[in-house]
């Protein structure tokens, strides 16, 4: 599985045609506590860039935007009941939503590991 990252702190681990996303660590920590996930409706549409979730936290509501275009697949239902996991698993069993690519070649605007750390440290 190859790991790519937006400059907007989102993350999508892809496999095949099919993407996981989520918001990254340096993300999370930013936020604070997550109190609340609203996610995609599974099957609908989604555009490169579009704004399709939104992480509440003590701090901000933060709108997550979709690193690729496609239709999602499946939302993490667990978030419902646990949004913390946001925070204490955000790269891992925290993420968002799978999404079912529709163009792969848009993971290339994308950067990978060492990029994403750079960018971060350059905040």
């Amino acid at each position: 599985m190859t790991r790519f990252f937006s400059e907007d702190h989102e993350w999508i681990e892809v496999e095949g045609d099919l993407g996981t996303v989520g918001i990254t660590d340096y993300a999370q920590g930013q936020l604070g506590d997550i109190t609340f996930v609203e996610l995609p409706a599974e099957g609908s549409t989604v555009g490169k860039g579009d704004s399709v979730s939104v992480v509440d936290s003590v701090k901000a509501a933060s709108d997550v935007y979709t690193p690729v275009s496609g239709t999602v697949a499946e939302v993490n239902g667990a978030l419902a009941d646990a949004p913390e996991l946001v925070n204490t698993q955000a790269e891992t069993g925290g993420w968002l939503f799978r999404v079912t690519l529709s163009d792969a070649a848009e993971l290339g605007a994308l950067m990978d590991d060492a990029a994403y750390k750079s960018y971060v440290e350059s905040l």
